[in-house]
């Protein structure tokens, strides 16, 4: 090949380069054909790195975090104060769930691998090591039968089905739907939880939603059969209610999963009657929506936003409305101090003023960037779950700390890693059913 010949094939393929990088980046700023195929396959193969990535589940995930203290189970148990029970947990690392008497002995265990019901996601792809899930949320019948969550680190949609199990961890029923945060039981028995999958839909009054992103829904289950009776698309209901302008609290980074539901609470009669903003109408849920930073009200039966309130609590979770009429929720990012800057608060809907707090101490700081609950017992006192802690406390109205449970169980090469305490129940030892209270009496 000639000299000439040779300048001119290296000028033509530069300047086919140049073309070529010119109708990419049209492509990627204009967002036209085929933008969304490219997207997409980036969006993928990014996702499939990071799985890849995951070597060290104490350094790279979410389920473990740098203990905090060499204490281990109970640290305080004030007798006179504490309301008396039982305390089911679950936690980081592993797919199980602890009861535990008041003095941290383990009484009774709950344990079934992902891979003993499922190789795949709820969605079809391959499922992630049993290692790297757990349950993230159980709650326990007076019999000892359990409902528990899984999730999976390092994978989106990460929530990846339900089970009930009996006492001896033996499968009653089982749905493999992607449920993920959040559970609650019906008087009736039905099952409310949440799932979430990839939606392409778009929005024409919210332009910057991500395409596709991650569509929350609220569903119901029948409690018996763990059978799917309702399923309720949430960005739809959130979009086509007179909420929809607080859309735009939706801070950028979240355009992808922009509602990041993580807490749902059935509402009975009792409490449709006592909670003002339900307004007398049972078979609603109360939810927290974590990216808009509000709480709502959803009609079971219509699907429709009935309520929803922003407040002053940053990154929350755990909306739970109460008897006398306020609701409490667990506000993870609102008190802005350094190792401290979590707080439980309770809130009347009527004005929104914020009644009681709970805020930490220099003594016993309280942080959780993740995950996170309160539950108000009988007796007054607040059950609290502080998963990025490890640790499961109960605080009386005026602020003293009556219980306190850390998790003990640890991981790393010098025990510097504790497994997250994600969710916490106590359960009075008469409202067990006699024969499983025998079963525990017995140990």
């Amino acid at each position: 090949m000639e000299k000439t010949d040779r300048f001119s094939f290296a000028a033509f393929f530069v300047a086919c380069l140049f073309l070529a990088f010119i109708g990419g980046t049209f492509v990627v700023l204009a967002k036209v054909f085929p933008y969304e195929y490219l997207s997409d396959a980036y969006k993928a193969g990014t996702a499939l790195i990071a799985q890849d990535s995951v070597t060290d589940r104490y350094t790279q995930t979410d389920q473990w975090r740098d203990a905090r203290t060499n204490d281990r189970g109970v640290t305080i148990n004030d007798t006179d104060r504490a309301y008396n029970g039982y305390t089911l947990y679950t936690g980081g690392g592993s797919a199980y769930a602890s009861l535990i008497d008041m003095q941290g002995n383990e009484v009774h265990r709950w344990s079934l691998p992902y891979s003993k019901l499922w190789d795949k996601t709820p969605d079809g792809r391959g499922a992630r090591p049993d290692d790297l899930m757990y349950w993230r949320k159980a709650v326990m019948y007076p019999n000892g039968d359990l409902l528990a969550i899984y999730i999976a680190a390092g994978d989106t949609p990460w929530g990846y089905g339900m089970v009930k199990l009996d006492a001896d961890s033996n499968v009653i029923w089982k749905y493999h739907g992607a449920t993920h945060h959040d559970l609650d039981i019906a008087p009736d028995g039905r099952v409310l939880a949440l799932t979430h999958a990839f939606s392409d839909k778009t929005f024409s009054e919210f332009p910057n939603l991500a395409k596709p992103f991650l569509e929350d829904y609220l569903v119901v289950l029948n409690g018996k059969t763990g059978e799917e009776e309702r399923k309720i698309p949430l960005f739809d209901a959130f979009y086509n209610s007179r909420y929809q302008p607080w859309l735009t609290a939706i801070p950028g980074f979240a355009t992808e999963d922009p509602l990041h539901t993580n807490s749902v609470q059935f509402i009975d009669p009792q409490l449709a009657s006592a909670f003002a903003p339900a307004g007398g109408r049972p078979n609603q849920a109360l939810l927290s929506f974590r990216h808009p930073g509000t709480a709502v009200l959803v009609d079971i039966n219509s699907g429709q936003i009935t309520w929803a309130l922003k407040g002053s609590w940053l990154g929350q979770h755990s909306a739970r409305a109460l008897p006398n009429g306020h609701f409490t929720i667990f506000d993870n990012y609102g008190h802005f101090q350094d190792h401290n800057m979590t707080r439980v608060l309770e809130v009347d809907p009527s004005d929104d003023q914020i009644v009681w707090r709970y805020q930490g101490d220099e003594q016993h700081p309280f942080s959780s960037r993740l995950r996170g609950a309160a539950a108000t017992l009988p007796n007054g006192d607040r059950l609290i779950t502080e998963s990025d802690g490890g640790r499961l406390f109960e605080v009386a109205p005026d602020g003293t700390i009556v219980w306190e449970f850390i998790n003990p169980v640890r991981g790393g090469d010098k025990d510097q890693y504790i497994p997250v305490v994600s969710s916490g129940q106590r359960i009075k030892p008469a409202e067990l059913d006699p024969d499983f209270r025998a079963q525990l009496d017995s140990k």
